[in-house]
């Protein structure tokens, strides 16, 4: 058995610019923030990212470090719509392929078995062929001759992700109501790193149901509790939602400095310092 224990920065160090990068959770739930802001502290960027996106898309995109991005959604969930992905992309920063969710979980599936694509009826009858003119139909070769979508498999470099427990060999559990796909981003991906809020020692008590991610697909596991910081881990943590406003709200320089010029453990305690400001 191997111990696949790592630091947020041993992370970063293997993920290199030009790459495609997974990042799991969805929306404002449950996003690898931690492994995020320690790719913020490398020079690390012309990144595609591929994500049910949220915040972790919007600080990547306020950065500078997205090249292309692959998503069905970028939304901060009591916030409709991610403000600093919205001004990167008003501003044409980075190439965007927005597709349906639908697609997006069928591209994952055929990476994850390794295909070239999956044929699907979501995205037929909409403007989702127009925005990507690069995405194909195939005609069933059976006798209904159907007309579908070629979704083509989302293959990554490498995928980020967050769950609620992980043991030292990368077997990952969750312990709120969805598991976002994140087993799906690991498996699609050539490298996965598995961050958690706590390690355990094993999951013999373990519900088998909650334990979503297998060792075999994962590289490298991190414990950085409040690693999700500022979405939602539920159940250790909800989403903050006083500071999840604060972000939205403040122009990216002065947020950036504030809370992203040190480490992991710097940021923790700039997010305290400024809840204690508010009472």
């Amino acid at each position: 058995m191997t111990d696949k224990t790592m630091t947020p920065e041993e992370v970063v160090s293997r993920l290199h610019s030009g790459m495609t990068l997974g990042i799991g959770g969805w929306g404002s739930r449950r996003k690898p923030m931690a492994l995020v802001r320690a790719l913020l502290r490398s020079d690390v960027t012309d990144l595609t990212v591929v994500s049910y996106g949220g915040p972790d898309v919007g600080l990547l995109a306020a950065a500078g470090r997205i090249r292309k991005l692959v998503a069905a959604f970028a939304t901060l969930d009591s916030i409709p719509l991610e403000p600093h992905f919205r001004a990167a992309r008003q501003r044409g920063a980075f190439e965007l392929m927005e597709i349906d969710e639908a697609m997006f979980m069928w591209g994952l599936h055929a990476a994850a078995n390794r295909l070239p694509f999956l044929p699907v009826r979501a995205g037929l009858g909409s403007d989702v062929l127009r925005v990507n003119p690069g995405l194909r139909t195939v005609t069933s070769p059976y006798e209904d001759g159907e007309t579908l979508v070629a979704v083509p498999a989302l293959r990554m470099d490498a995928a980020l992700v967050h769950l609620n427990r992980a043991d030292r060999l990368g077997n990952g559990q969750y312990l709120g109501p969805d598991p976002y796909f994140d087993d799906l981003f690991c498996e699609a991906a050539d490298q996965a790193y598995l961050s958690c809020e706590r390690l355990v020692d094993d999951f013999a008590t373990a519900v088998p149901q909650t334990l979503l991610v297998n060792r075999h697909s994962v590289t490298g596991v991190v414990e950085v509790p409040h690693g999700a910081h500022f979405t939602s881990c539920v159940p250790d943590y909800g989403r903050d939602e006083a500071f999840q406003k604060l972000y939205a709200t403040t122009p990216w320089p002065e947020f950036a400095e504030r809370f992203l010029s040190g480490d992991e453990k710097t940021y923790q305690s700039a997010v305290q310092t400024w809840h204690e400001e508010q009472t």
